[in-house]
């Protein structure tokens, strides 16, 4: 049992996962947008035993939805029917801006950095989750 984590862009989608005990998040990939992305989408569900998405959500920074929260939405819903998995949507606010803090820190280069981005906006999406859903059944 593992949860995914995407970032969704107009031009990619960035792929993190968790580890089978739900505690940490690792950045997989970045899949091009195309008409093959939902299969991809499937072989990575399939191959590790995925039985949750949470996909950032893009609220602007006042936590008002702007129209790339539609486009989200939209996509999220594609996804519940196309997977028949439970597709939750994560507040994303920041997470582009802390993988890009993360990846200077570590003095990567910019040409890789625009190749990794995503995939650690995903992490950061996906590790706010993990760590929410933990939290949340300490306190229940």
């Amino acid at each position: 049992m593992r949860v995914m984590g995407l970032d969704l862009g107009d031009k990619t989608i960035g792929v993190a996962l968790s580890d089978a005990l739900l505690w940490t998040a690792q950045g997989i990939k970045t899949l091009q947008r195309s008409p093959q992305e939902l299969q991809e989408l499937r072989e990575i569900i399939d191959e590790y035993e995925v039985t949750e998405i949470a996909v950032g959500y893009p609220k602007n920074m006042n936590g008002t939805l702007g129209p790339r929260c539609a486009l989200t939405e939209e996509f999220a819903v594609m996804l519940r029917q196309e997977l028949d998995l439970p597709v939750e949507l994560w507040d994303e606010r920041l997470s582009t801006a802390a993988a890009r803090r993360t990846l200077l820190e570590a003095d990567v280069s910019r040409n890789k950095r625009k190749k990794v981005i995503d995939k650690m906006a995903a992490v950061f999406i996906l590790q706010g989750y993990l760590d929410f859903r933990r939290n949340k059944k300490i306190t229940t």
